[in-house]
């Protein structure tokens, strides 16, 4: 269960443009099964009012309106310790899968700030984003740039904006953030080795300040790099 297969729900009802009964049904069975908690419940919450808006266009005003007054009614207890959404481990988990899922769900842009990649399936997914008009930017290593398998250069020649680090030390992170919303971070390299052959792992988190304080670090190494 993802929110890729609640967006296809959404989709599905929208046909009609009317929620019916076994569509009802359908949502209603898909959420017992999921069992969100808040933090997920919120995060569904907000998938559904940005396909309306989506929908809508430029007329998403009053959609606007209710998104903020239904968050007054129903607030997300800011107190409350919030949970990953997902945690994954290589070599026994589908690594790949899970980034490509994040890559097809963004809407609006996505930050990668990773040590090399070489793995084709993600690269693949990373250009199907882009060609959808999400806006990546891509941040790398210059030691892994120019290795034989690196994708950095097919990923740049697709009109893809990518940063090199070219100091005499190593721009070792791996993180990506999804519409400046979700951060995947951990140690994994997106990498066929990393994969099928290394212990490696990631989180997925939804967390605001956390996810605002590695936007920071991005956007301050995208700067520091230069054009």
């Amino acid at each position: 269960m993802s929110t890729h297969d609640f967006s296809q729900l959404l989709q599905k009802s929208f046909a009609d443009q009317k929620l019916a009964r076994a569509e009802k049904d359908e949502l209603k069975q898909w959420l017992e099964r999921l069992a969100p908690d808040a933090q997920k419940t919120a995060q569904l919450r907000n998938q559904a009012f940005a396909f309306a808006k989506e929908q809508l266009g430029e007329s998403a005003t009053v959609v606007n309106w209710l998104e903020d007054v239904v968050r007054l009614l129903h607030p997300v207890d800011a107190q409350t310790t919030p949970v990953s959404l997902h945690a994954s481990f290589s070599p026994h988990d589908n690594c790949p899968a899970v980034i490509c899922e994040q890559l097809a769900e963004a809407k609006r842009t996505v930050d990668i700030c990773v040590f090399t990649i070489t793995d084709d399936r993600i690269s693949s997914a990373i250009l199907r984003t882009f060609e959808r008009g999400v806006k990546i930017r891509i941040i790398t290593d210059n030691d892994k740039a120019a290795d034989e398998g690196s994708d950095t250069d097919r990923l740049a020649a697709a009109g893809i904006p990518v940063r090199v680090d070219r100091t005499a030390y190593h721009m070792h992170h791996k993180f990506a953030i999804f519409d400046q919303k979700s951060l995947l971070n951990g140690s994994y390299n997106w990498t066929r080795g990393a994969a099928e052959n290394n212990e490696e792992n990631f989180v997925i988190l939804d967390l605001p300040p956390l996810v605002s304080r590695f936007q920071q670090q991005f956007d301050h190494l995208w700067s520091s790099l230069g054009g």
